[in-house]
């Protein structure tokens, strides 16, 4: 199983963030809340700070723990964990995906998410 982690991200007009995969990417052309994979010794945390570094070039703070999702592709099984962060320093500029956008939590079901992600869009819109 491949541990990863996603950051679930609000701006002050509590709006959310997701960002699309490149098309030559596995599963290309899905949305998805950003993240990565959380490498040998890192804590779910320090691999959320770094992925979005990487690929986001912005500084987050890990706040909340939100919950996590075990999904199983073809290719193979994913644990995902969400925490709620916060942006404090940077500007979006995106080195692994090919678009963001920052969109109300009702109308995240109008966009075609990644698969493992569609466990928290439920538990967003439940509130």
């Amino acid at each position: 199983m491949i541990n990863v982690v996603a950051g679930i991200l609000m701006n002050e007009k509590e709006e959310i963030l997701i960002a699309k995969r490149k098309e030559e990417k596995h599963l290309g052309g899905y949305w998805e809340f950003p993240g990565g994979k959380i490498e040998n010794g890192e804590t779910p945390e320090e691999s959320l700070i770094r992925e979005l570094k990487e690929e986001m070039n912005i500084t987050i703070k890990v706040k909340d723990y939100f919950g996590e999702n075990i999904y199983k592709y073809e290719r193979g099984t994913i644990k995902l964990i969400a925490y709620f962060c916060e942006i404090v320093e940077g500007n979006i500029t995106l080195t692994d995906h090919s678009e963001y956008k920052w969109i109300k939590k009702e109308d995240l079901k109008q966009y075609k998410l990644a698969l493992a992600d569609i466990y928290f869009v439920k538990l967003l819109c439940e509130d």
